[in-house]
């Protein structure tokens, strides 16, 4: 079963996870701008269960809707207006739908549901949440809980009443879910730390959770483990830019908790979708090494020995733009071209073969020394080892090594666009092979390969 491209402008999925007690912890991965929420749990044709983990899905494929093998049930619902919209600006407009949350409290079906976003990895099993109270959310931030997570009790009425404070305009501090939440349940910061009951019953009222459910992995940075003190450490969450989410192949070793998201990911779904863009661009790049080495012979032929004539400045200037350009390209398209959710030792290494395949044709065309073309492509290949280097003592440490690496590879990278520009101005004092229109080319015994 499959739905139009232009169906998705007006519906979302809630992806709602069944699950009993026992059930083992969920990652949800986004893969190419589609969140999709992926947990293990009971299989069946959904017997009754009394919990259930729940996750926004705004792009599927018709595989999406046939997840039952996998503990899954996939609810269509329609876009909420956002009544905030027009105060959204920016960045902040990516937070457009994120009122779709509201459906939580429509799967009446379960007796508690924890809403999770798309950027969250858990380290170990949270069942113990389906004891919290009516509604229960994590402070990572002093003053106003986390939507990430939380814990909720559908309810009908409770949905209602949210639908009514939207079209009356509550107070929404950031257009989101998260602002209208807080606003929904202003006196949570008051309310008791949640310690699950031991003999498994379920709590009423509110309730904050520990820090250990929602840590935030800029606490991770600072000294490069974990030890969130308040509760179990089972939940990272990654509230940062947008494109430094722990999906994207360039977000490690930038980022170090990239890689435990990948890791996640492997287990769970692999990499199969971007397989085939993946091998397509390593043929490409074979491709061009290959031509580039075989044409070389010709390249060359582009600049003899000077002639009486002399190009005009426009055309010398011209063509050294054509190749500052050419090489910005060089190192840029790779990176741009390559599937986004790769696993990053793939992302990275098909990113440095595609800059390399491009800088030996730059450095062909322009007739550029081949190791000034590349010294750029050597110094990140450095700055990856020194960022991925596992043993800092801790992340100010790891800081400075990076400003110091990139302190001392600043002189190299200058002398190599001064060997560069050189060696353009050399080429350009020549004339070039190709003869003026009408005109024969001229072969003399003077003539000598540059």
């Amino acid at each position: 079963m499959g739905w139009p491209p232009a169906a998705w402008r007006r519906w979302v999925m809630v992806v709602v996870v069944v699950a009993a007690l026992t059930a083992v912890a969920a990652t949800a991965v986004e893969e190419g701008g589609r969140e999709r929420g992926v947990v293990a749990a009971a299989q069946g044709r959904w017997p009754r269960h009394r919990h259930a983990y729940a996750a926004m899905m705004y792009m599927g494929t018709p595989r999406d809707y046939e997840r039952e093998e996998d503990g899954m049930r996939v609810v269509l619902v329609e876009n909420l207006k956002n009544p905030y919209e027009s105060n959204l600006g920016g960045i902040d407009r990516r937070f457009k739908l994120t009122l779709n949350k509201l459906y939580a409290w429509t799967l009446i079906d379960y007796e508690r549901v924890v809403m999770i976003d798309s950027d969250n990895i858990f380290l170990q099993k949270t069942d113990e949440l389906f004891q919290c109270g009516q509604f229960c959310a994590v402070f990572i931030n002093p003053c106003y809980f986390h939507t990430g997570l939380f814990v909720l009790q559908p309810s009908t009425d409770v949905f209602k009443g949210m639908l009514h404070d939207l079209e009356i305009g509550r107070d929404n501090s950031d257009g989101a879910d998260q602002g209208f939440l807080v606003g929904c349940y202003p006196d949570l910061l008051d309310r008791p730390m949640f310690h699950p009951p031991e003999n498994g019953s379920k709590l009423n009222g509110t309730y904050r959770l520990p820090l250990g459910y929602q840590m935030d992995a800029s606490y991770y940075y600072l000294k490069l483990h974990w030890h969130v003190p308040c509760g179990p450490n089972s939940v990272i969450t990654f509230p940062s830019a947008p494109w430094f989410k722990p999906w994207y192949w360039w977000s490690w070793p930038i980022l170090p908790l990239g890689l435990s998201w990948h890791k996640q990911r492997w287990d769970d779904l692999g990499y199969a979708a971007e397989m085939p863009v993946t091998l397509m661009e390593i043929l490409m790049y074979s491709v061009i090494i290959t031509i580039t080495r075989l044409a070389k012979p010709g390249m060359t032929k582009l600049c003899y020995n000077r002639q009486p004539e002399k190009q005009n400045a426009m055309v010398h200037w011209l063509i050294k733009m054509s190749a500052i350009v050419a090489m910005l390209i060089a190192y840029a398209i790779p990176f741009f071209i390559i599937p986004r959710t790769v696993h990053p030792f793939m992302g990275w290494s098909l990113y440095l073969f595609g800059a390399f395949a491009l800088g030996v044709l730059v450095s062909n065309a322009f007739l550029l020394p081949l190791l000034a073309v590349l010294t750029p492509w050597l110094a990140v290949i450095g700055m990856f080892f020194v960022m991925a280097f596992p043993w800092y003592y801790g992340g100010i440490v790891r800081v400075l090594a990076i400003f110091g690496y990139a302190f001392c590879s600043a002189p190299f990278l200058w002398a190599s666009a001064v060997r560069m520009m050189d060696s353009l101005q050399t080429m350009l004092e020549r004339e070039p092979f190709f003869p003026r229109f009408g005109e024969p080319a001229q072969e003399t015994e003077f003539s000598k390969l540059f």
